[in-house]
């Protein structure tokens, strides 16, 4: 993918994480009522499997990756860490599958900039995969539901 950095990055880091809020919204339409984790699905396509890692009144933290493979070797790409923010509308991707942390990256409050910059690359990651996801028709619904008898 390439490398796209805008003039203005905290704004546009801001108008990305909303998007990505309202794209996660329309994948997972029962985001907020999924307590360990969900499956979803697309004819023809890897399942994108959802863990739920952390739920408060305001925020979840979720891991979405595709799983390729049987059972036995499972192969996941990509796999990010999203924090959303219900209250604010926004998602951030807090690591994916070929980053770490930030916190981990950057030691220090001073590299702000990098910080930031570093930000918007996992948060463009995550805009082009909900857009791939959206497009390709992905439906979400709990394992648990998936699993029960009919």
């Amino acid at each position: 993918m390439g490398h796209v950095q805008p003039i203005n990055t905290s704004w546009c880091l801001e108008k990305l994480c909303e998007s990505n809020y309202q794209k996660l919204l329309r994948l997972i339409p029962e985001l907020k009522q999924i307590k360990t984790e969900a499956v979803g699905l697309c004819k023809n396509k890897p399942a994108i499997h959802l863990e739920m890692l952390e739920q408060s009144r305001y925020t979840v933290t979720i891991k979405l990756s595709h799983r390729f493979g049987d059972e036995l070797e499972t192969f996941m790409m990509p796999e990010v860490v999203i924090r959303i923010y219900f209250d604010a509308q926004l998602a951030e991707v807090l690591s994916d599958h070929a980053r770490h942390p930030v916190s981990y990256v950057y030691k220090s409050a001073t590299e702000s900039v990098a910080i930031m910059h570093y930000k918007w690359r996992l948060n463009y990651f995550l805009d082009k995969w909900l857009t791939h996801c959206l497009k390709d028709h992905y439906h979400f619904s709990s394992q648990t539901q998936d699993l029960a008898p009919a």
